[in-house]
């Protein structure tokens, strides 16, 4: 399929607005996503040669269909380029919810940037450690590589032709506490590609926490975030997704782990329509670590879809992934994994392991955990699992007087709070925890009421145990 050329959709925009595509001279629209909207951008010169070459990659590229094992199980074929059109330019002031504005206080972060539909409006506050730039000033030519088929895909040059860079640096040697950047959508029936580079000094020590949020907005969001980890460096990475439940998302979130460094990241989705987050690791240092966390929930009929590598280049690296969801109504859960060991990296230590619930006989859940070793010495192993409650732990709560609907509560919640509680900040897994127990009920008063959600598809009957072992 080649690029569907998107005009513009009429939507209340609430700030920033979608760019209306030209017309030629028969009056026909043209692509929104054409080098002339590019030329519209902010940024200056310094960007323009950068994008025109973006926009012309994906113009000549294909769009993904689920032929391809990286969109396998995908809704990528319900998506229509047509209903939106690329922000080009800032609108007036925004009004960012109170309780996100809270959570951005409660973090206690030192260094705090808000970006809406894609730009940069406010820094906050900086702390002196880190140094914050955008646009032209954010790019230096040297981004890490990507890994995998996303590397070249109609996607990446959209972000790479549409984004304003955002960067942010940590000093090595400094401990500047956390670095908060939330990320607002706040118009309909834009397209927006969010970019954020965090690069780690050696020997430093920084959280990111990350926060993508929007009203009940019919729009498409292209984020990307990489994050370069220098030797000896400890980061953690946090991203919390509260999007819309029409909002498209298809992410991109990498990381380059040095000599001896440590990079935690953890996940919690649980909004969008279609919400894609594609996570990889490159542990390019020897002795270098990776933990890679998530918690999601699916509900009405959202599908949530996460793809990861952990990939190791370097010899004694280790990684250890841990994913855990839900799934009620007619939402759909999908995680396809892969543990790659390159020739020379003996002495690695890999886990891999994704757990789904599945809540009512309408939902699923896909799960397909994946090994490529190319060296020995190595220690590696994957677990993936998806089923229903227990019904020895309904019983076990049924026998202690706690009501069928109370208890399928506390399992679901308990099940999930492995993940949460190794959040390390505590204001933040509070807050997600909250939005848990919020989506959660709303999904079983709407399962009650007899109106689950659909995509106009039929049914899917939940999926048996694989992998020999329940959630």
């Amino acid at each position: 399929r080649r690029p569907t050329w998107p005009a513009a959709r009429q939507g209340a925009d609430t700030a920033p607005t979608a760019r209306t595509p030209p017309e030629n001279q028969d009056g026909y629209p043209l692509t929104a996503f054409s080098a002339q909207a590019v030329a519209e951008l902010p940024g200056g010169t310094a960007l323009t040669g950068r994008r025109l070459a973006a926009i012309e990659r994906y113009l000549a590229s294909v769009l993904p269909d689920t032929s391809a094992e990286e969109w396998r199980y995908s809704r990528i074929g319900e998506l229509d380029l047509e209903r939106y059109s690329p922000v080009v330019s800032a609108g007036g002031a925004v009004r960012v919810p109170v309780a996100l504005d809270a959570l951005l206080e409660a973090s206690a972060a030192t260094t705090v940037v808000v970006v809406t539909d894609g730009l940069v409006v406010d820094l906050r506050r900086r702390a002196e450690a880190v140094t914050v730039s955008s646009g032209p000033d954010a790019v230096d030519g040297a981004d890490p590589d990507q890994s995998g088929p996303a590397a070249g895909d109609a996607f990446a040059a959209l972000n790479d032709a549409f984004s304003l860079p955002l960067r942010i640096d940590v000093a090595p040697g400094t401990r500047p506490g956390t670095v908060a950047v939330l990320h607002w959508l706040g118009s309909s029936g834009s397209a927006v590609f969010p970019r954020t580079r965090l690069v780690v000094g050696a020997g430093a020590e920084v959280d990111l926490l990350e926060v993508a949020a929007s009203p009940e907005v019919a729009s498409l969001v292209v984020p990307r975030t990489d994050i370069e980890v220098g030797d000896g460096a400890i980061v953690g990475y946090l991203h919390l997704q509260q999007l819309g439940s029409q909002v498209w998302q298809i992410a991109e979130q990498s990381s380059r782990v040095a000599r001896d460094a440590t990079f935690t990241s953890f996940a919690v989705a649980l909004g969008g329509d279609y919400a894609r987050v594609r996570t990889s690791s490159s542990l390019v240092g020897t002795g270098a670590t990776s933990r890679l966390l998530a918690v999601y929930f699916g509900s009405g009929s959202r599908t949530v879809d996460f793809r990861t590598i952990q990939e190791h280049r370097a010899a004694r690296t280790t990684s250890d992934l841990l994913f855990k969801g839900a799934v009620a109504n007619r939402s759909q859960a999908v995680y396809t994994g892969v543990i790659r060991v390159e020739k020379g990296a003996a002495g690695t230590n890999a886990f891999q392991t994704n757990r789904n619930l599945v809540l009512h006989s309408g939902a699923r859940a896909d799960s397909v955990p994946n090994l490529e070793i190319e060296d020995n010495d190595v220690r590696c192993s994957h677990a993936s699992a998806v089923g229903p409650i227990s019904e020895d732990q309904r019983f076990y709560l049924a026998s202690r007087g706690v009501p069928p609907e109370a208890a399928d509560r506390l399992i679901t919640l308990g099940f999930l709070d492995e993940v949460l509680t190794r959040i390390p900040s505590r204001p933040v897994a509070d807050h997600a925890r909250r939005e848990l127990v919020s989506v959660l009920d709303r999904a079983e008063a709407a399962e009650a009421a007899g109106d689950p959600g659909s995509r106009g598809e039929p049914s899917t009957a939940a999926e048996p145990i694989t992998g020999g072992e329940q959630p």
